[in-house]
């Protein structure tokens, strides 16, 4: 019989009006400012741009994430006017290192997901193969795939059986057996 997965919301659009428990707030911002300096993170990677974002929780405290840092970019917004002294300010040769650095983590960050995915795949492999396993009778397993405490039960399983069939033998009335 299969089980029935758990139906999550899943990626539905959520209205956009004040969470009251704050608990359930404060996680909420931690998962929208986990995905939203993520994507920040892949645009610098993929365009080259330049972000600084700036955030404050439910509890008026800031985090920040910025490329090629947070100072840079807001000191390149602020002195906008004066393009001359942002170029010179802008490190020429952290860029490249940081957007080789960036490419890695975006690659090990999907290596990860797809291991995640693996586990979960691997993990219902093992729960359809416990059902399979519960489903058979003991002496139709193999033995290959049992451990020690199992053989175990099935050596003493199979001594009971043994016995009965002697005792049957010797004294023609059937005992029945005991299992």
């Amino acid at each position: 019989m299969m089980s029935k997965k758990k139906e999550t919301m899943g990626r539905q659009r959520i209205p956009m009006v004040r969470i009251k428990k704050e608990t359930h707030r404060q996680v909420t911002f931690s998962k929208r400012r986990a995905g939203l300096f993520k994507k920040a993170s892949e645009l610098c990677t993929l365009c080259g741009a330049e972000v600084g974002i700036i955030v404050y929780s439910p509890a008026k405290k800031p985090f920040s994430f910025g490329h090629p840092s947070v100072e840079s970019v807001l000191d390149r917004y602020l002195s906008r006017n004066n393009l001359s002294i942002a170029q010179e300010q802008k490190p020429q040769g952290n860029t490249a290192a940081s957007g080789v650095l960036n490419m890695e983590l975006t690659q090990i960050v999907s290596q990860l997901e797809e291991e995640k995915k693996k586990g979960q795949a691997m993990a219902e492999m093992r729960k359809a193969n416990a059902v399979r396993w519960s489903m058979t009778n003991w002496w139709e397993r193999p033995v290959e795939e049992m451990n020690m405490v199992q053989l175990q039960e099935m050596k003493s399983a199979l001594v009971e059986l043994m016995k009965i069939v002697v005792s049957e033998t010797i004294t023609g009335k059937p005992l029945g057996l005991r299992m």
